[in-house]
């Protein structure tokens, strides 16, 4: 199963994938990841959720071989992730931004983090500039090309660690609680970064994350909880579910807790809105139709 006949659709294919840290079979008791199918498409932005424990960063580090399965496997574009021989080859495609910046960050100045992963893969020095203009133009920190790493915010820090992975020019970014350490405003900036990178680059984003307002904006959203897949749709079909969502222990955003609320209390709200536009639009129509209850 080292090489398989691709689907030129997907980028990264998980099939039966089980996993646990002992090194043995893993079973109901002891598995991490139990059973796990999931296909990325190329160029799609991917959002998973979960509880702390639900598996979802030990889901992300299958997807460049940072682990590799007790049971099943992960395809990237074709190539299983254990196969030893194939891990540059996995990197290259795939590429990791973590929780804390501060552990990404090599180099004293930004333009020499960025340039550090192409220099250390010989990569000739004019594509490595090339590399570096780009990477810093896409996360929108080009002016700060010359500053001290250390004197930035945690939202550019973790936007100079999204460049460093962008100049070894990957297919696939997986964003692990990327933004988790950071304040509401680094996570705005990260957040816009991503949709930049997913709609205008056409980069394919797979954001780990417990964050509903994040997962919001994907494409599509899978929900773990205890090592399985148990949800998977859109944003809409997702959130929309917000008793099912509870019972799992994660909350949805504030727009469908708000018309959700006030459902239950008798109004005739829907509750498959996600953004404040359209929570204002849903209670100004539900207002214009002579606020009627339910009941």
């Amino acid at each position: 199963m080292d090489k398989t006949e691709k689907n030129t659709d997907t980028i990264i294919e998980i099939k039966d994938l089980e996993f646990s840290y002992d090194d043995t079979d893993a079973n109901e008791t002891d598995a991490v990841l139990k059973g796990i199918n999931l296909c990325v498409k190329k160029g799609e932005f991917l959002a998973v959720l979960g509880h702390n424990g639900s598996g979802k960063s030990t889901l992300a580090k299958h997807l460049n071989a940072i682990l590799v399965p007790t049971g099943g496997a992960v395809m990237v574009d074709g190539i299983n992730t254990a196969d030893e021989n194939s891990l540059y080859a996995i990197r290259q495609k795939v590429g990791m931004v973590f929780q804390n910046p501060d552990n990404q960050l090599v180099a004293t100045i930004v333009e020499e983090d960025v340039a550090f992963a192409p220099e250390n893969l010989g990569i000739e020095p004019g594509e490595i500039r090339r590399r570096v203009d780009y990477s810093l133009d896409a996360v929108n920190m080009t002016k700060y090309k010359d500053h001290s790493s250390s004197m930035l915010s945690g939202g550019q820090k973790q936007r100079i660690a999204v460049a460093g992975v962008l100049a070894m020019k990957p297919e696939v970014i997986v964003m692990d609680e990327s933004t988790a350490m950071l304040d509401p405003v680094g996570r705005r900036e990260i957040m816009e970064t991503v949709k930049k990178l997913n709609r205008q680059e056409k980069m394919t984003i797979v954001m780990i994350t417990h964050f509903m307002e994040e997962a919001a904006q994907a494409d599509r959203v899978v929900v773990m909880d205890r090592g399985e897949i148990v949800m998977e749709g859109t944003p809409k079909e997702i959130f929309s579910q917000v008793e099912t969502l509870k019972k799992i222990g994660l909350d949805v955003p504030q727009t469908t807790e708000l018309l959700y609320s006030l459902k239950k209390a008798g109004f005739g709200l829907k509750c498959d809105v996600l953004t404040v536009e359209e929570c204002a639009a849903e209670i100004e129509n539900f207002l214009k139709d002579g606020g009627n209850s339910c009941d």
